[in-house]
C-alpha cells in the first residue's frame, strides 16, 4: 500500500503535468515558413481585409518566408481553388490558409497537400467533412449566426411575413451551415409566423445577385425580407431594392460590411445586418498556420496559444462537424442606423 506522502507526490506530479499541458504556447517569431492565403476568389473587399490582417501578423512574427495572396476568378472558383491547393503541395508550401468554396471536392487535394508536409488551415468557410483540414478558424459560432439572422428577420418583419435567402454558391460550406442553422432557429415558436419561401444563389457576383434579388420580388409579391449571408449578395440586393424604389416593400438583411452598407442602412433599405472583423480573422488565421507550419503547434484538441494583439485561443472540437477541430474567434456585431456610420469610417 502506497503511503499518503507517496500518493500526494503522485497527485502533485499529475496536476503539474496537466498544468503544463494546458499552458499557453507563446509562438516564437523569426522562423521560416512559406505560406499561401487562398480566398474563395479575388476581388472581394472582405478577402482583401483578411489579407491585410495576415500581412500584419506576417510582419509582426518576422517570418522570413514568403506570404502569397492568391486565388481564382469568381467564374473558376472551384477548379481554381483545387488547382492552387495542388500547386501549393508541389511547391512545398509550409501552410495553405483556405476559405473554401469547393465543398468536399477540395478534400483530395488538401489531403495530398498534408501528405506532402503542408498544413491546411481553413478560415471563413471550412471543408464540410473535415478531411484534409488541420483546423478551422471560425469567425463566430455557426449556430449563433443562424439565430441572429432569424432574429433580424423577426425584427424587420414585426414577427410575421415572408422572407427569402439569397446566398453565395451552392458549395459554400459556411453559408450552407448558416442557412441550415437559421432554418433550425425558425422552427421555434417565436418565428411561427415567418415563412421562408425560397433559397437562391447569386454566385457571389454582384450582377447575378442583383438580378436574382429582383427575380425574388417578382416571384413572391408578398416578400418582406431578403436575407443574404454574403457581403456581395447583401449589397447587390440592397442596391436592387433602392434602384427599383422597393425599399418600403422589401427590406434587406444578412451579413455585410459597414463601409458598403452604410447608405442602405441609413435610407432604410437594410435596417439591420451583422458581421465580424475580417482583418482580425486573417490575423488569427496566420498565427494559427504559422504555429503549425513551424512545428510550434501540434493542432491537438486542448492546445492553446497566444495570438499577438488578439489574445489567447484554444483548439477545440467543432460542434457542427464531429471529428473536426476549430478555433473560435468571435464576436460579431449587429449594425443599425445607430452604429453603422461610426463603423463605416
Amino acid at each position: 500500500m502506497k503511503s499518503t506522502k507517496t500518493l500526494g507526490l503522485l497527485a502533485a506530479l499529475m496536476m503539474s503535468g496537466a498544468s503544463l499541458a494546458n499552458a499557453q504556447t507563446a509562438l516564437e517569431g523569426g522562423q521560416e515558413a512559406d505560406m499561401v492565403l487562398l480566398p474563395k476568389f479575388l476581388g472581394i473587399l472582405v478577402f482583401d481585409q483578411a489579407n491585410e490582417g495576415a500581412q500584419e501578423a506576417h510582419a509582426e512574427l518576422g517570418n522570413p518566408g514568403e506570404l502569397l495572396f492568391v486565388g481564382p476568378t469568381p467564374e473558376n472558383s472551384v477548379a481554381g481553388q483545387i488547382e492552387i491547393m495542388t500547386t501549393a503541395a508541389t511547391q512545398g508550401q509550409g501552410a495553405v490558409m483556405l476559405s473554401n468554396n469547393a465543398g468536399d471536392q477540395i478534400a483530395p487535394s488538401a489531403v495530398a497537400a498534408q501528405e506532402a508536409g503542408t498544413r491546411v488551415v481553413t478560415w471563413d468557410s471550412p471543408i464540410p467533412g473535415g478531411e484534409g483540414e488541420d483546423v478551422f478558424v471560425a469567425q463566430v459560432d455557426f449556430g449563433s449566426i443562424g439565430t441572429v439572422m432569424a432574429d433580424m428577420a423577426h425584427s424587420i418583419l414585426g414577427g410575421e411575413g415572408q422572407m427569402a435567402v439569397l446566398s453565395a454558391t451552392p458549395d459554400a460550406a459556411n453559408q450552407n451551415a448558416w442557412i441550415a442553422s437559421m432554418q433550425e432557429a425558425l422552427k421555434g415558436d417565436k418565428y411561427a409566423n415567418i415563412e421562408l419561401v425560397d433559397i437562391v444563389y447569386g454566385d457571389d457576383q454582384a450582377e447575378v445577385s442583383y438580378n436574382r434579388a429582383l427575380s425574388l420580388v417578382d416571384q413572391y409579391p408578398d416578400l418582406g425580407v431578403i436575407m443574404s449571408p454574403t457581403t456581395v449578395g447583401i449589397q447587390a440586393s440592397a442596391k436592387a431594392m433602392q434602384d427599383e424604389g422597393l425599399c418600403d416593400q422589401v427590406k434587406v438583411s444578412g451579413l455585410g460590411l459597414p463601409s458598403e452598407m452604410v447608405s442602405y442602412t441609413m435610407n432604410g433599405c437594410a435596417p439591420e445586418f451583422a458581421l465580424w472583423d475580417f482583418r482580425d480573422l486573417g490575423y488569427l488565421t496566420y498565427y494559427t498556420a504559422y504555429g503549425l507550419a513551424t512545428g510550434q503547434l501540434t493542432g491537438d484538441i486542448g492546445e492553446s496559444f497566444s495570438a499577438g494583439r488578439m489574445g489567447d485561443f484554444a483548439i477545440e472540437e467543432d460542434p457542427g462537424r464531429p471529428g473536426s477541430k476549430r478555433i473560435l474567434m468571435g464576436p460579431f456585431t449587429v449594425y443599425t442606423s445607430e452604429n453603422v456610420e461610426a463603423a463605416a469610417q
